[in-house]
C-alpha cells in the first residue's frame, strides 16, 4: 500500500503525456484531407499579414503556429508570396498575396481572356514559362493570374528544393481574394508537375483558396476537382462577396462537351416542316450569335488589348494564344458562408463600401460562427 502512491503519480504524468501528445502530437503527424475550420483559420491569420493597415491588422489574431521564414520581392505584376514554418509540424506553407494598390495588380485581374491549359507564356527573353496545369485539351485558364503563378513558381522551385531535402514533404498553400485565384493555378501546375515525375511524388499538397474568384473555364474546374478530390483543397466563399462572382462568364453552345443535343441543329431542323424550320432556325440564331458575339469581344477587350497594357510593365511579354472562351466557372470543393442576422446587422450592405464583404475579418467571424471555433 506505500507504494500506491508512486504508482499512482507515474500512472498520473504518463496519462498527462499521453493526452498533451495526443492534443500537440496530431500536428506532428503530417497533414490531413478534410476541411478544418482551425486549419483555416491559423491560415487567415497568417494571410491577414499582408495587410499595410496597423488598424486592419490589429483586429486579426498573430499565427499560433507558424513562422515566416521567406518573403520575396515583388515580381510579375505586382506579385508577392511568402514561405511560413511549422516546425512542429514540419509542414511549410505557401502564402499567396490579393491585389495590392497598384494599377498593374489590378490589371492583373482584368487580363482575364482565358488561354489553354497546357502550353508556354514567353514572359521575357530568358524567361520562358512551359506549363500544364490541366489534362483536359478543352480546359482554359486566366491569362493575368496563370502570369502571376509563372513569377511563383520559378522563384518556389528552389525553396521546394530545399524543404524537401531537409525532410519536409508537407505544404499548405493559402490565397485569399487574387491570391485564391492564383492558388488554384499554382496548385494545379504543382499537382500536375507531381503526377509527371517533375517533383517527388511524396510531397503532400493541401490548398486552401478564400475569396477566391474564378480561375478558369468548366473543363479547368472539372480537372481541377479531379487532382483534389477527396479534401485535398477547398474554395472558402462568402455569399454576400461579389468578388467570387468574377471574372463575367459568358456560356455559348461551343462550350459544351461534344456530345450535346445542340451540336447537330441543322440536321434535326431538317426533320421539321418548312414553316418551322424557319421559325426555329430564327429563334435559335438569336439565342446563339449574342453569346458568341459577347465571348469574342470579351476576349477582345480583356486578352488582345489588355495584353498591350501588360506588355508597358513586362515589355518582352508576347502575346499569347487566346482560347476562344470566356466561360468562367468556380472550381474545387467549396464551403458557403452564409449570413445570418448577426452578421448582416455588423456588416449592413453598403454600396460606398464595395469590400466589405470580402475582408479577412468577416470571413473569419463567418467560419466561427458556423464551426464553433471561438
Amino acid at each position: 500500500m506505500r507504494n500506491t502512491p508512486c504508482w499512482n503519480w507515474r500512472r498520473i504524468s504518463l496519462l498527462l503525456f499521453l493526452a498533451f501528445y495526443s492534443v500537440n502530437g496530431l500536428r506532428a503527424q503530417g497533414l490531413k484531407p478534410g476541411f478544418s475550420p482551425k486549419e483555416y483559420l491559423e491560415l487567415m491569420k497568417v494571410s491577414a499579414k499582408f495587410a499595410q493597415d496597423s488598424l486592419y491588422l490589429s483586429k486579426i489574431p498573430e499565427p499560433e503556429f507558424f513562422e515566416k521564414i521567406y518573403d520575396s520581392p515583388e515580381m510579375g505584376l505586382k506579385n508577392k508570396w511568402q514561405l511560413w514554418f511549422d516546425k512542429d509540424s514540419n509542414t511549410a506553407l505557401v502564402s499567396i498575396r490579393g491585389t495590392a494598390g497598384d494599377p498593374s495588380s489590378w490589371l492583373e485581374n482584368f487580363y482575364s481572356g482565358m488561354v489553354p491549359a497546357s502550353g508556354t507564356l514567353q514572359i521575357a527573353k530568358d524567361f520562358r514559362f512551359d506549363y500544364q496545369v490541366a489534362a483536359n485539351p478543352r480546359a482554359a485558364v486566366h491569362v493575368g493570374w496563370l502570369l502571376a503563378t509563372a513569377f511563383i513558381a520559378r522563384d518556389l522551385g528552389p525553396k521546394m528544393d530545399s524543404l524537401y531535402q531537409a525532410g519536409t514533404k508537407d505544404l499548405l498553400i493559402m490565397g485569399h481574394s487574387q491570391g485564391g485565384g492564383i492558388a488554384y493555378l499554382l496548385t494545379a501546375y504543382l499537382l500536375t508537375n507531381r503526377a509527371n515525375g517533375k517533383i517527388p511524388s511524396d510531397w503532400i499538397i493541401k490548398t486552401y483558396c478564400s475569396a477566391a474568384p474564378k480561375p478558369g473555364n468548366l473543363f479547368f474546374a472539372m480537372d481541377y476537382e479531379n487532382l483534389t478530390q477527396d479534401g485535398w483543397a477547398y474554395n472558402v466563399i462568402n455569399a454576400s462577396d461579389w468578388v467570387p462572382q468574377t471574372p463575367f462568364s459568358i456560356q455559348t453552345i461551343a462550350d459544351f462537351n461534344k456530345v450535346n443535343p445542340f451540336s447537330d441543329v441543322d440536321q434535326i431542323l431538317k426533320k421539321q416542316k418548312f414553316s418551322q424550320r424557319l421559325l426555329f432556325k430564327h429563334v435559335y440564331n438569336k439565342l446563339d450569335k449574342p453569346t458568341r458575339k459577347a465571348s469574342r469581344n470579351f476576349e477582345k477587350f480583356l486578352g488582345d488589348k489588355a495584353t498591350g497594357l501588360v506588355q508597358r510593365y513586362l515589355p518582352e511579354f508576347q502575346k499569347p494564344t487566346f482560347a476562344g472562351t470566356m466561360d468562367y466557372a468556380r472550381a474545387g470543393n467549396t464551403i458557403s458562408l452564409t449570413a445570418d442576422a448577426a452578421y448582416l446587422e455588423k456588416y449592413p450592405d453598403d454600396p460606398e463600401k464595395i469590400f466589405m464583404h470580402h475582408f479577412h475579418l468577416p470571413y473569419m467571424e463567418l467560419i466561427e460562427r458556423r464551426y464553433g471555433t471561438r
